[in-house]
C-alpha cells in the first residue's frame, strides 16, 4: 500500500521532510562544533554552556521525530510535536529571562514561572522517553513523586516535606537538577569525545580495525568471534553506548561469526558482551572515566590505571570463553589461505587511530586536561583521515557526516545525562542516598558480603535500558553512600558501580545491547542476553575481587606478593570458570567435574588464606592435566591445516 495518497501530498511531504533533515544535519554538525569548541577554548557563561547546549540538544531529537512524522503523514504526532516544540521554548526562553537573577539569588518565583518549570520539565520527560524508553522516565517520575509526597512515607524513607515550587526551583531553576554539574562536564568534556569516535567512524578507521582484529586472530579457533571480542573493546571504550557499539560493529561482526559455525544466538551473545567490556575498558571508557574523576575528585590517570587490569581480565575471559567454545564445537582455525591480506592503506589508515590516541594519552601524562587533549585528538583525526584516505578528500562530505553523527548522539546523552538531573536534584533535597545506604546495611544485618550482592542487584536494576553514562550517575548516586559507608574506598566504590550499571544493559529480562544484536543476528534476544551474561561471568565477579582485594586496581594498598597473589587466583578462577561451563578443558568434561571446576573458581576467591591456597594446588594439578590434553591436540591441528 503507498504511503502517500497524491502526488501534491506527496511532493509537499517529502519537500518538508527534506528541509527538516537538512534542519537537523545543520544542527547536529552545530552541536558537535560546539563541543569541539568548549574543550578547545571553553569561554561561555554557565547557563549558556548548559542551558543553551541541552536546547540544541533537543532541538535536534526534537527534528528528528517532526522529519520521520511529516515523511511518514502523522499528523497527530506532528501536531504532539509542534505541542513539545513550544513547551521547550517557552521553558528555555523562561530560563535566559531570569537566569541572571536566578544566580544572584536576589529573584521571587512567581506562580508563572512553576507552571512553565513544570511544562519544562514535562518536555524532557517527553524526549526522554523518545530517546530512551519508559524505564529513565519512570525513575525520574518515581524519584519526582518521592519529593512530593515523601513525608507520607515510613519513617526510613520520610523526609520534612516540600512544595511544588521548591521542587521546580530546585530541580528546574538551578545549577543543582537537569542543568547541574553532571551537564556541564558532559558539554565541557564529553561531547568532544563521542565527537571523536563519530569522526573515526566516518573516515574509515573502523571497517580497519576490524580487519586487523581479523588478520591477528584468524588463526585461532575462534576467528571472527575473537575478532569481535578484540574491535568491540577497541571501539567500544571510544563509545557511550553497549547497543550503539553493538550496532556500529555487529553488522560486520555477527555475520562472520554465524559463519565460522557458532550458533546466531551465541553470535549476538559475543557482540553484546565485548561492546560491554569496552564501557570500562581504558582510556575512555566510554566517557565515564571524566564523570567519575569530576564526581569524586580523583584524577583521570588514577582511575584509568585503576581500570585497567580488570579490564584485561575480562578481555582475557571472552577471549578464553571463544577459543573454549570453538573447541567444543569441533571448530577449525581458518587456513591461513582464506586470511584477508593487510594492504599499505590499511596500515596507513590505523594511523588514523593510533596517531589519535597516541596524542591524547601524551597530552594528558604532560599535565594538559583531558578535554584539551580531546579537542587536538579530533583535529588529528581530520588531518590524518584527509591525507590517509583518498575517499575523504574525494568526499569531504563525510567529515560533514560524522559531525552530524556525533551532534546526534551527543543530542542523545545529553537528553540522558539532564534526566539523571532530576534524580541528582531530588537526592540533593531529600538525602536520598544517604537514607538508602542505612536501609542497605539494615538488611544486610552489618555484612560487607550481603550489602555488596544487595547493591549489586539494585545496580542492575537501575540501569537497565540506560546508556553507560546516564547508567552509572544514576547507580552510584543511589549507590555509592551506601558502598562507601561500609569502608570501602571511593574508587573502588564507584568502579563496582560502574561495572553493574555497564552490565545492566546485557543482563535479561530488559538487556538492551541484546535487544540491539537480535535483529543483526535473528535470534532471540533473551536468549541471546542469556549466552552474553555467561561469557561476561568474570566481569560480575570482578566488582567483588577489586572490593576485597584491593591491589588489583593497581592504585590502593598495593603490594607486589599482594598483587601477584590476587592475580594468580583470579587467572586460574577465570579458568575454572570457563571450562565449567563450556564442559571442555582439552577434551571434554563431564558434570561432575564441571561442578568441581565451578566450586573450585568460587573456593579460589573467597576471602580466606587457607581456602585460597588450597583452591590454588587443585587447580594447578587440573590446568596441568588440561595442558597435557591440550598439547596433543594443538600436534592434531597442526598435522591438519594449512
Amino acid at each position: 500500500m503507498p504511503v502517500w495518497e497524491d502526488g501534491m501530498d506527496q511532493g509537499e511531504n517529502a519537500a518538508g521532510a527534506r528541509f527538516l533533515n537538512a534542519a537537523t544535519a545543520l544542527l547536529g554538525v552545530s552541536l558537535a562544533l560546539v563541543g569541539i569548541w568548549v574543550a578547545g577554548f571553553g569561554g561561555f557563561s554557565e547557563t549558556l554552556l548548559r542551558v543553551g547546549t541541552y536546547a540544541l540538544g533537543s532541538v535536534v531529537l526534537l527534528l528528528v521525530s517532526f522529519s520521520r512524522d511529516i515523511a511518514g503523514r502523522h499528523y497527530i504526532a506532528t501536531g504532539a510535536n509542534v505541542v513539545l516544540a513550544l513547551a521547550l521554548a517557552v521553558s528555555v526562553i523562561r530560563w535566559f529571562e531570569i537566569g541572571q537573577a536566578l544566580e544572584t539569588g536576589l529573584y521571587f518565583f512567581t506562580r508563572e514561572d512553576v507552571v512553565i518549570g513544570c511544562v519544562g520539565l514535562a518536555a524532557l520527560l517527553e524526549l526522554t522517553r523518545r530517546a530512551f524508553g519508559l524505564p529513565l522516565v519512570i525513575v525520574c517520575l518515581l524519584v519526582l513523586g518521592y519529593a512530593f509526597w515523601g513525608q507520607s512515607l515510613p519513617s526510613i524513607f520520610r523526609h520534612g516535606g516540600y512544595s511544588l515550587e521548591q521542587i521546580v526551583r530546585v530541580v528546574w531553576y538551578s545549577f543543582d537538577g537537569v542543568f547541574g554539574g553532571p551537564l556541564s562536564v558532559v558539554v565541557s568534556l564529553i561531547l568532544v569525545f563521542i565527537v571523536f569516535g563519530a569522526l573515526l567512524e566516518a573516515i574509515g578507521a573502523g571497517a580497519v580495525l576490524l580487519r586487523f582484529a581479523v588478520v591477528a586472530t584468524g588463526r585461532l579457533r575462534g576467528g571472527p568471534a575473537h575478532a569481535a571480542v578484540a574491535a568491540s573493546g577497541v571501539f567500544g571504550t571510544m563509545s557511550g553506548s553497549v547497543s550503539g557499539n553493538v550496532v556500529g560493529t555487529g553488522v560486520m561482526t555477527i555475520p562472520m561469526i554465524v559463519e565460522r559455525g557458532f550458533p546466531r544466538r551465541y553470535a549476538g551473545g559475543v557482540e553484546a558482551a565485548a561492546s560491554a567490556g569496552g564501557q570500562f575498558m581504558p582510556p575512555i571508557m566510554g566517557a565515564v572515566a571524566f564523570i567519575m574523576a569530576d564526581v569524586t575528585g580523583i584524577p583521570y590517570l588514577t582511575i584509568c590505571l585503576a581500570a585497567l587490569l580488570p579490564a584485561l581480565f575480562y578481555y582475557a575471559s571472552l577471549f578464553l570463553s571463544v577459543h573454549m567454545e570453538a573447541l567444543r564445537r569441533g571448530i577449525k582455525p581458518v587456513p591461513r589461505a582464506d586470511l584477508p591480506r593487510l594492504t599499505p592503506h590499511d596500515w596507513r589508515m590505523s594511523l588514523c587511530l593510533v596517531l589519535p590516541l597516541a596524542l591524547m594519552m601524551a597530552l594528558m601524562i604532560s599535565g594538559r586536561s583531558p578535554a584539551l587533549a580531546g579537542f587536538w585528538a579530533v583535529f588529528a583525526v581530520v588531518a590524518l583521515g584527509v591525507v590517509m584516505n583518498p575517499e575523504v578528500r574525494r568526499k569531504p562530505l563525510m567529515l560533514l557526516k560524522g559531525l552530524h553523527q556525533g551532534g546526534l548522539a551527543s543530542a542523545q546523552i545529553l537528553i540522558a545525562v539532564g534526566a539523571i538531573g532530576i534524580v541528582i536534584g531530588v537526592m540533593n533535597m531529600t538525602g536520598l542516598g544517604l537514607r538508602f545506604a542505612g536501609l542497605i546495611q539494615s538488611a544486610a544485618s552489618g555484612s560487607l558480603f550481603l550489602s555488596l550482592v544487595l547493591m549489586m542487584l539494585g545496580a542492575l536494576v537501575l540501569g537497565m535500558g540506560m546508556p553507560t553514562v546516564p547508567a552509572y550517575l544514576i547507580v552510584v548516586l543511589v549507590m555509592g553512600p551506601a558502598i562507601e559507608r561500609l569502608g570501602v574506598p571511593t574508587l573502588i566504590a564507584h568502579m563496582f558501580v560502574v561495572y553493574f550499571a555497564v552490565l545492566s544493559a546485557i543482563t535479561p529480562p530488559v538487556a538492551i545491547a541484546a535487544f540491539a544484536a537480535a535483529p543483526i543476528a535473528r535470534a532471540n534476544p533473551v536468549a541471546i542476553g542469556i549466552d552474553a551474561t555467561r561469557l561476561a561471568l568474570i566481569g560480575f565477579i570482578i566488582p567483588f575481587v577489586l572490593v576485597y582485594n584491593p591491589s588489583l586496581t593497581l592504585v590502593i594498598d598495593v603490594t607486589p606478593e599482594g598483587l601477584i597473589w590476587v592475580c594468580l587466583r583470579l587467572g586460574l578462577a577465570l579458568w575454572m570458570f570457563t571450562t565449567g561451563f563450556a564442559g571442555f578443558g582439552g577434551r571434554p568434561i563431564g558434570m561432575p567435574i564441571r561442578l568441581v571446576r565451578l566450586a573450585l573458581g568460587v573456593g579460589l576467591l573467597v576471602p580466606d588464606i587457607w581456602i585460597e591456597t588450597a583452591a590454588v594446588v587443585l587447580t594447578l594439578m587440573l590446568v596441568w592435566l588440561d595442558w597435557r590434553a591440550f598439547r596433543s591436540d594443538a600436534a592434531q591441528i597442526s598435522r591438519t591445516t594449512v
